[in-house]
């Protein structure tokens, strides 16, 4: 099973105030992700709208982003990912966005939602 997160969407799970520093809050999901990967030897990918600044890197898990940002990015960055997959059964898209759900589903990938998966990984 392969991972495809919507990085924004599981961070918008919680109200603790990652609107006020995205970058940090990338950083913690990252972090988090990466400790659960490590722990469950789960092949993880995460995807944001944008590129973090500074740069996030990891060798535990994927970090990606959007080739440009704008409304849906990440979603249609999701799509792109999850079509090039030669076998989009073994992806898992995490996401509570409907319209993203209905269309990776329709393509083959099964769809988690963020907060339980939020919880999983904390």
């Amino acid at each position: 099973m392969r991972y495809l997160v919507d990085g924004m969407n599981v961070i918008g799970t919680r109200p603790d105030g990652w609107w006020k520093d995205r970058d940090a809050a990338m950083l913690r999901l990252v972090d988090r992700l990466e400790r659960w990967s490590a722990r469950t030897g789960a092949d993880v990918t995460v995807v944001f709208e944008r590129k973090p600044d500074p740069p996030l890197r990891s060798t535990v898990i994927g970090v990606a982003h959007a080739p440009k940002a704008g409304p849906n990015s990440a979603d249609n960055e999701i799509i792109r990912l999850v079509r090039a997959d030669p076998d989009p059964a073994e992806i898992r898209v995490v996401t509570s966005d409907n319209v993203l759900g209905n269309i990776v589903n329709g393509l083959g990938a099964m769809v988690e939602p963020s907060a339980p998966f939020r919880d999983r990984i904390d």
